[in-house]
């Protein structure tokens, strides 16, 4: 019984859900460049400072011409979230 309950307590202290979604797509060819930009929240408030904005995602891949824009969000028994933009294009 014991062994249950340790193997239930792990797998709820490692559980975590991540879904990345399409933001944006433009008429642009889709490039070889990628960038991401990223910033992390503790209960709902962001302590890292981080940018998870477009345009820091796009400088960070060296983009120009942005053909598309994902969001992914992962969290982590929802106290730590990593929030992350993903752009691709040329």
């Amino acid at each position: 019984m014991k062994k249950v309950l340790f193997l239930s307590f792990l797998a709820v202290t490692f559980a975590s859900c991540s879904v990345t979604l399409p933001v944006n797509a433009t008429a642009n060819e889709v490039g070889s460049k990628t960038g991401s930009s990223s910033t992390t929240s503790i209960f709902g408030l962001f302590f890292d400072g981080g940018d998870a904005s477009i345009r820091t995602a796009a400088k960070n891949g060296g983009i120009k011409k942005i053909s598309t824009v994902d969001f992914k969000s992962t969290n982590y028994l929802f106290i730590v979230g990593q929030y992350e933009t993903i752009v691709t294009g040329n």
